[in-house]
């Protein structure tokens, strides 16, 4: 059994030193032997004065879009080989299914609003495009293109329905401002997924536009940009989430900068193979502006009193949290299963949307911080799987308040067949935690693991118990 992971022989002779000493995390002083993470920190090229470049007037941002490719003619063909673009991933292999794989926010379903189909008008006013409405939108045509969505830096840049520049931008000023994706930019569709801010991930929300160190020391102390980690070529962004994705490519890591040998104390050494960098070092989610835990669908459509965190008539009941603390999971970047559109459920059980996979004998697994995000939402009671409402627009449930109508266009949009009848399942979705960094003085000590009442469930990890209690001892 791999050795409980970490051999534990540590363990029976430092436990009463590190029971009653509680270490503190410390970057090595001899730069001889630690890495130094800032040789893998790119310079970023300094932003060109585009005002004289980008004069205007424009009426769309696709004539903003066709001037910026008259400099850059490959831009939009980058743009559109990568995910951000697409919301699909290449096709893969996975263990748990017979057929090649493909999956993205176009889709799959989720346990927020849980999805797109039908729903394109409000969900692509994320989308880095222009007038993706329908399924007949045109990957192919390079004007389609929103090169302000993430190079805007006037800051009066915003999306509508279908990703098309709200009424009464000044779409000349936009342009004119571009520069380096920051993270507003960034943070424009990501803080704000599932709804509002902070609702989905839970370490990621308008908090990190200026945060004060103890929120993020990445992006507070040394004022990172989203893209000095999640680096970038020819507009590939770097990095993955299990919320849609199902494989690891393009994912990134603590260890690209910082190495493995970054603490001068052995017995944190030891850990490293099988607990991960933000186990420690992001002891809590939601710092600041709370995040959903909870949403219950099956209540929407009542006249009660509203409240944004806690009940609205068209999504149902909220849970929110702050400063929670994170559950744990083996997990080794991908998922070990991915609920996929017609995937059957349990309706007396809690179907996992995208279990982490991993296990205390996975050699390429550690120890993970995750938020789990638990919903009630549609399923059909006869065909028993979930299902695909039509939310927006003046035939979604959101203006009609009519369930059976909103599933009914919902599936019939996927192509999936609804009995008409239908009720309410619980799911969990997961959400692996690795912003809001923090310092090193104030990541998690010995006894926040080790000892009674601690936040490790040991057992449900797959140890005979603590292991420091334990010892690693037969």
């Amino acid at each position: 059994m791999k050795n409980f992971k970490f051999i534990w022989a540590i363990g029976s002779a430092v436990t009463a030193a590190i029971i009653v000493t509680p270490i503190v995390l410390l970057i090595s002083p001899d730069r001889n032997q630690v890495v130094d993470p800032w040789q893998y920190v790119e310079t970023r090229t300094p932003d060109t004065d585009h005002s004289a470049l980008l004069p205007g007037p424009y009426e769309t941002g696709q004539e903003v879009t066709a001037a910026c490719l008259d400099c850059h003619p490959d831009a939009a063909i980058d743009v559109s080989h990568t995910t951000q673009w697409t919301w699909l991933a290449e096709p893969v292999e996975v263990e748990w299914r017979d057929e090649l794989v493909e999956t993205g926010k176009a889709n799959v379903l989720n346990n927020f609003c849980i999805g797109i189909q039908s729903n394109w008008t409000g969900c692509t006013r994320c989308h880095a495009g222009y007038g993706w409405e329908d399924d007949s939108f045109d990957f192919s045509a390079e004007e389609n293109v929103d090169c302000l969505v993430c190079h805007d830096q006037s800051g009066t840049y915003a999306k509508g329905n279908a990703g098309q520049p709200v009424e009464g931008v000044d779409l000349a000023m936009a342009a004119q401002s571009v520069g380096t994706p920051t993270r507003a930019n960034c943070g424009y569709c990501h803080f704000n997924g599932g709804g509002g801010n902070g609702v989905k991930h839970g370490d990621m929300d308008d908090s990190l536009l200026h945060p004060p160190d103890a929120v993020d020391v990445h992006m507070g102390a040394n004022d990172f940009l989203c893209i000095d980690c999640h680096t970038t070529e020819d507009h590939l962004i770097s990095g993955r989430s299990i919320s849609v994705s199902v494989d690891d490519a393009h994912q990134i890591a603590c260890e690209d900068c910082h190495g493995s040998n970054t603490h001068d104390d052995d017995r944190i050494s030891a850990h490293l193979e099988s607990v991960a960098c933000v186990t420690c070092h992001v002891p809590l989610g939601a710092r600041r502006d709370p995040t959903k835990m909870h949403w219950d669908w099956s209540t929407a459509g009542l006249d009660i009193e509203e409240d944004d965190h806690a009940y609205l008539k068209i999504k149902g009941s909220f849970i929110y949290e702050s400063d929670f603390v994170p559950e744990y999971f083996w997990y080794n970047g991908t998922v070990s299963y991915r609920y996929l559109i017609g995937d059957p459920l349990d309706p007396d059980g809690v179907t996992q949307m995208n279990p982490p996979a991993g296990d205390i004998n996975d050699p390429t697994a550690q120890i993970w911080p995750f938020k789990v995000h638990v919903a009630t939402q549609p399923y059909d009671t006869v065909h028993n799987y979930l299902l695909q409402p039509q939310t927006v627009g003046e035939d979604g449930y959101w203006t009609t308040f009519d369930w059976l109508d909103a599933l009914t266009r919902g599936s019939e949009t996927i192509g999936l067949p609804f009995s008409g009848e239908f009720g309410f399942a619980e799911t969990e979705m997961y959400w692996p935690l690795a912003h809001m960094v923090v310092p090193g003085e104030q990541a998690l000590q010995c006894t926040d693991c080790h000892g009674e009442n601690t936040r490790f469930d040991w057992e449900a990890l797959g140890y005979p118990g603590d292991p420091m209690v334990w010892g690693g001892r037969d």
